[in-house]
């Protein structure tokens, strides 16, 4: 699991039948202090986080296949909770 803030979101014409109609939003993982901690990443978004929000993703692959409902996501990262401050 990471802490990562939502710094917008995006979308793709064309993609994988799992993500159609998955909300996908750009996060940057960070570390201690809110630094950034790395690149910025793009998760799938079931709960519907908005820009500024503090959040917790994961990079497991079976909570992917499972929130997409398919068996072969491409999906990797995956917003699973909000940080309250």
């Amino acid at each position: 699991m990471q802490p990562a803030k939502i710094i917008g979101s995006t979308h793709a014409t064309v993609k994988h039948e799992s993500l159609t109609g998955v909300r996908m939003v750009i996060v940057q993982p960070v570390g201690v202090g809110e630094k950034a901690d790395g690149p910025p990443l793009i998760a799938l978004d079931l709960l519907g986080s908005r820009t500024g929000d503090l959040v917790m993703m994961t990079s497991d692959g079976s909570y992917a296949r499972e929130a997409t409902n398919h068996d072969h996501t491409p999906a990797r990262w995956t917003v699973i909770g909000l940080i309250d401050s």
